[in-house]
């Protein structure tokens, strides 16, 4: 039997792209809200979603029933019959969703000809920026859950599937559904996790001192849809590639237009004042 250490090294060599997708997130949360802020949601947003995989194996909830092939189980680390990688990648998802909320329910600032969401400490812990990257969160998987169904075709390798086939390319509602559920959940603790240090004192947000930083989120958002896409139309699944691509337009051209209002609101706004000013 391999030992844990080589275990996750075998993890690391077998799933590069997870980890490159979690030093992102590291980065990015860590200036956006801070480094205790994004090593606790690691934690706990790691425990989250391995709850909710563990249960739907067994009892299937929330996601409905599927189940996980252990056919790399002496390779990589896995924690009683869930993947170690597939519960981590929730991490790093449900921080670009809910990053990329904010972006969309926060009104808009210009500083020195870029464009900045003007984010307090209300709008990062408001239901609506929950329900928002939880939306955010199920689009994600429908891009994601396809082409990890079709693993076999490529380096994920076949590590997972459903009693019966769904009716989304073979991936069941009941999924979305799940993701949704736990994507809410997720998006709580982070929130949580965020206001905690405000109750204690402590600064109020990291990222005042980055305003960039806001967007490594959205960044890393958009860089999953890209890689999940690129390898749906590499392995050949081109129709469930374009269902993809325009299911997403939809999703960006919808994301675009809500920060095209906010930002006329927002100007308008600037204009009202400075003309009571005069």
């Amino acid at each position: 039997m391999e030992s844990v250490p080589s275990l996750f090294i075998g993890t690391i060599i077998l799933r590069p792209y997870v980890f490159a997708f979690l030093l992102a997130y590291l980065l990015g949360c860590s200036l956006h809200l801070g480094v205790k802020r994004a090593l606790y949601f690691c934690v706990a947003g790691y425990l989250i979603a391995w709850l909710s995989e563990y249960s739907s194996i067994h009892n299937g909830f929330p996601y409905g029933p599927y189940y996980y092939i252990e056919t790399t189980k002496n390779k990589e680390l896995w924690l009683l019959g869930v993947p170690f990688m597939d519960s981590l990648s929730y991490v790093f998802l449900a921080y670009a969703s809910y990053s990329t909320a904010l972006v969309v329910v926060s009104p808009l600032v210009r500083i020195k000809g870029m464009f900045y969401p003007l984010v307090n400490r209300g709008t990062r812990n408001s239901l609506q920026a929950r329900i928002m990257g939880a939306i955010f969160f199920v689009y994600l998987d429908i891009i994601i859950d396809p082409v990890a169904l079709k693993g076999n075709k490529w380096f994920l390798g076949r590590i997972y599937g459903y009693p019966e086939p769904g009716a989304y390319f073979g991936v069941p509602i009941s999924n979305f559904i799940g993701w949704f559920v736990v994507g809410f959940l997720m998006i709580t603790a982070l929130q949580a996790i965020d206001a905690y240090p405000d109750k204690k004192g402590g600064a109020d947000h990291a990222g005042h001192n980055y305003p960039w930083s806001c967007y490594v989120g959205p960044f890393l958002y958009l860089s999953v849809v890209i890689f999940n896409l690129a390898v749906t139309f590499a392995i050949g699944e081109t129709t469930m590639g374009w269902a993809g691509v325009f299911i997403m337009l939809l999703f960006l051209l919808l994301v675009s237009y809500i920060v095209k209002i906010r930002l006329s609101i927002n100007t308008a706004a600037n204009v009202n004042r400075k003309d009571t000013n005069i």
